[in-house]
């Protein structure tokens, strides 16, 4: 049983960018877009769960489509919960245009995080996060900036919700593929812990357009479709789960070896050993990693 705080709603796995570092492998080709009614679903079911306080929309990228996005703040607003936001600011494309895109959100967010980096433009602090800044200043926008470092120069680890300094790249997702090679391989036998999520009260989750709730992007720990927030909660056992509880004993590492699954001498770091083990575990568990979205096959 796990009580959560915060819900991270995908609203499309679409992005307006194709980042080699990217989690869930946004970019413009993807598919699995969420409609207004499963967010209005999965807000009362957040409600119902009693323990939800925060409502974030992010993706891909959520302000692809803007109006229910809106409708989604809204009606979570509606509902008392706080609502953040995380977008790759795009269409700030000057100061006046960013001011014209964050009046509606205006005293709705309290938080509104960007990306500025080298993944998603030519320059680490780029002009559209510079708009962002005074429009987000102007109109009382709480603003955090979410910068990952180049795998040449790897920074801190993060832990759970977005920090506000740089930090260093994780490989799952598309990172696994296309940087993994880019970085300092740790030894195999070293991988016996996740060193980035909660697996026993995770706090928060990710809520895909499928209904799949991630307590890590790709290991499924329920559908909302089929089950209520509230029932995956208290019916979430993490040491019975096939994937979590190997991870929670003995890390990727063991997880490897549970399913003896064979593994090089080095990874670049613990995420990829894992997400590495559960591509080839997918066909063994297909309700619980997924989508394919999640590992790149769409």
């Amino acid at each position: 049983m796990i009580e959560l705080n915060g819900l991270h709603l995908l609203i499309t796995y679409q992005c307006t960018f194709e980042c080699d570092h990217c989690f869930v492998w946004g970019s413009p080709f993807q598919s699995g877009t969420i409609t207004l009614e499963t967010i209005r679903t999965i807000l009362n079911q957040a409600k119902d769960a009693g323990s939800v306080e925060w409502i974030y929309f992010e993706g891909g990228e959520p302000f692809l489509y803007y109006q229910v996005m809106l409708a989604g703040i809204d009606q979570a607003i509606e509902l008392g919960f706080k609502v953040g936001i995380v977008t790759n600011s795009y269409w700030a494309t000057s100061d006046e245009d960013a001011r014209l895109w964050l009046e509606p959100l205006a005293g709705k967010v309290q938080d509104l995080t960007i990306s500025s980096d080298l993944f998603h433009y030519s320059e680490k602090i780029c002009q559209q996060s510079k708009h962002v800044t005074q429009a987000a200043d102007q109109l009382n926008i709480p603003l955090g900036i979410i910068c990952i470092e180049q795998p040449e120069n790897p920074s801190v680890s993060s832990i759970g919700q977005i920090p506000p300094v740089p930090s260093s790249i994780m490989y799952r997702g598309r990172a696994a593929m296309k940087l993994a090679d880019k970085a300092l391989m740790q030894p195999t036998v070293k991988l016996n812990e996740c060193p980035h999520e909660n697996l026993m009260d995770p706090g928060r989750v990710h809520i895909d357009p499928f209904g799949n709730m991630h307590i890590c992007q790709g290991i499924s720990i329920g559908n909302t479709f089929t089950s209520s927030i509230r029932e995956i909660c208290d019916n979430f056992n993490p040491t019975d789960h096939p994937i979590i509880g190997p991870l929670l004993s003995g890390g990727p590492l063991k997880l490897a070896e549970q399913y003896q699954i064979s593994n090089a001498e080095a990874y670049a770091d613990a995420c990829h050993l894992c997400y590495e083990t559960r591509k080839l575990l997918r066909n063994q568990f297909p309700d619980i990693l997924l989508p394919d979205q999640m590992y790149g096959v769409v």
